[in-house]
């Protein structure tokens, strides 16, 4: 009489079994693959009795392989059934979530908008344009003798620290990013004939944190005038017509002693903003002053012979107090909501 199989028909049938149980159970292709490894796989329950083949009887082997064989061929062809019905399934989902109603409404295209610093740039450009003055540019990455030095500014100054001005490397280039640009009014007086009239708008740079109020990069406009017999009452008229234009009929100006390098008398330039939520109310808007008689004499211009006035404000600011803005962050943030309020007119 020959050994007992180590393969019984109990445990092919209980392996077979659990196997199908597994197929049924699966609801996605993803558990079917878990179910197929657990089953199919090289540690699964069949694989094992295959293997226990070689220990079976040579008179016992033919039956006992055609059982696990056909066993595990009836797992095999329901894990493809299985497969091809999760696939079908999972097709059509996949389709349905991704059709496309040919009948419903399409969405509409939403326009964006100019940025309201570019435009209240171009305004602020218009205004003086329409008083008979010039648009002057020039370039960002400046000399520091056109950023500081042609502008009277001591080379002890605060301004002309690594805390406060971006110098570019090396160092020995002495060239920074533009901390104002007033550069540009030096450029102007340089290269244009007498009498000169510029205003330059433009982007600045300074070491300041990003907050409500401050940002390292933002916007000025500034103007200079030089002619012979201009005053400070040339100076507040010019101010005046613009924060008029700018803030309301309404509008005025006031002027508080300061000091600037470039000026002398220097100012600071508050004005009444007519129109202001909450009441009307004085706002700090900027610096101004006659052009001081070494940047005249920087320019190669004869101070004795030419007077000439300068002014300077923030564009930001300007927008802000403008338009009630409280947070300055809005501006550089990128989100077309800001600038779509605006629309195209500021």
């Amino acid at each position: 009489m020959s050994d007992p199989s180590p393969i019984t028909d109990q445990a092919v049938s209980d392996a077979k079994a659990a196997a199908l149980a597994a197929v049924n159970a699966s609801s996605t292709l993803a558990e079917l693959k878990a179910a197929r490894s657990a089953h199919v796989g090289d540690g699964s329950p069949l694989a094992k009795l295959n293997g226990e083949l070689r220990n079976v009887p040579a008179d016992q082997k033919a039956a006992a392989g055609r059982l696990v064989g056909e066993s595990r061929a009836a797992v095999s062809r329901a894990f493809e059934a299985r497969e091809a019905e999760l696939s079908a399934v999972e097709e059509a989902a996949q389709l349905a979530a991704e059709a496309v109603d040919v009948t419903a409404v399409p969405r509409r295209w939403s326009p964006g908008a100019r940025h309201p610093l570019n435009l209240l740039m171009e305004r602020i450009g218009d205004i003086f344009i329409g008083m008979g003055w010039e648009i002057a540019e020039g370039p960002e990455l400046e000399h520091e003798w056109f950023n500081f030095d042609a502008l009277n500014t001591d080379g002890d100054h605060p301004a002309r620290s690594e805390q406060d001005t971006f110098f570019v490397e090396p160092t020995s280039s002495r060239l920074v990013l533009r901390s104002q640009t007033s550069p540009v009014q030096i450029r102007s007086l340089l290269t244009r004939d007498l009498p000169v009239y510029v205003v330059a708008p433009g982007k600045v740079f300074r070491k300041d944190e990003l907050d409500t109020t401050h940002t390292p990069v933002f916007h000025q406009v500034e103007g200079i005038a030089i002619d012979r017999g201009l005053t400070m009452a040339h100076l507040r008229g010019t101010l005046e017509h613009f924060a008029r234009i700018m803030f309301g009929d309404g509008a005025k100006i006031r002027l508080r002693p300061n000091f600037f390098p470039f000026t002398e008398p220097s100012a600071e330039m508050d004005v009444w903003q007519p129109n202001a939520k909450g009441g009307a109310r004085w706002i700090e808007w900027g610096g101004c002053g006659m052009v001081n008689r070494n940047v005249l004499r920087a320019a190669g211009i004869d101070p004795d012979e030419y007077q000439g006035f300068a002014f300077g404000m923030g564009i930001e600011r300007t927008l802000m107090f403008r338009n009630e803005l409280k947070d300055m962050r809005d501006m550089v943030e990128g989100d077309i909501r800001f600038s779509q309020q605006f629309g195209m007119v500021v």
